[in-house]
């Protein structure tokens, strides 16, 4: 009886997962590409540009894994169940620190559809960083170090869509070139914050 049980059970989980994949697939954003590269850059280029700011280890599973949709999903009920806006500001920064290095990933693949989907993910939770900093902030947080850090993750998401300009296929490009603006937006309100605060701002080599 326990073992027959046992086996509903892991059945039950395994066609829940294969659900989950599944519905999350077909909700998602689809776009189509070529796969040529854009032009290499030339001297002075923006993608010369290196930011020091160590992005996390993206994980193994990756958006073309089909355990991606599960690991997404893992994600969004983390964030869910945290109510503290610094902690819920960190995880969004973390999350979208991964999935930016996780785009570009798939841009090498020549998987440019992942990878604008993934790019656009990142710089949406970057965003939603920001904005769980402001709420901590309003609520009488210590937000200043997360503000140098939110920063200085801002520059770097922007040379990596740079380095994504490189690689990616040339009528990906204006999908890429908007999306930078999300990052742009997300340095400009942390570099008021930290001014206010009376902190170095990160210098930003993109606006010079």
């Amino acid at each position: 009886m326990l073992k027959k049980g046992a086996t509903f059970l892991a059945v039950f989980l395994v066609a829940s997962a294969i659900l989950v994949v599944s519905v999350l697939r077909s909700a998602s954003v689809r776009y189509a590409f070529s796969q040529s590269p854009s032009p290499t850059p030339t001297a002075n280029d923006p993608a010369e540009i290196e930011i020091d700011y160590q992005l996390p280890f993206p994980g193994r599973i990756l958006p073309d894994s089909p355990f991606w949709p599960i690991k997404a999903a893992r994600d969004r009920i983390w964030i869910g169940v945290t109510p503290n806006p610094l902690k819920k500001a960190q995880l969004y920064l973390l999350f979208a620190d991964k999935r930016v290095s996780s785009a570009l990933t798939m841009f090498e693949r020549d998987k440019s559809e992942l990878g604008v989907s993934t790019l656009t993910k990142a710089e949406k939770y970057l965003e939603q960083a920001n904005f769980q900093a402001k709420e901590a902030r309003e609520r009488g947080g210590n937000t200043t170090e997360f503000y140098a850090n939110l920063a200085n993750s801002s520059l770097k998401h922007r040379q990596i869509m740079e380095d994504i300009l490189v690689v990616g296929p040339e009528d990906a490009k204006p999908i890429v070139i908007a999306t930078t603006e999300y990052a742009r937006q997300v340095f400009e309100e942390a570099r008021i914050a930290l001014g206010e605060m009376g902190r170095e701002v990160p210098h930003n080599p993109f606006e010079e």
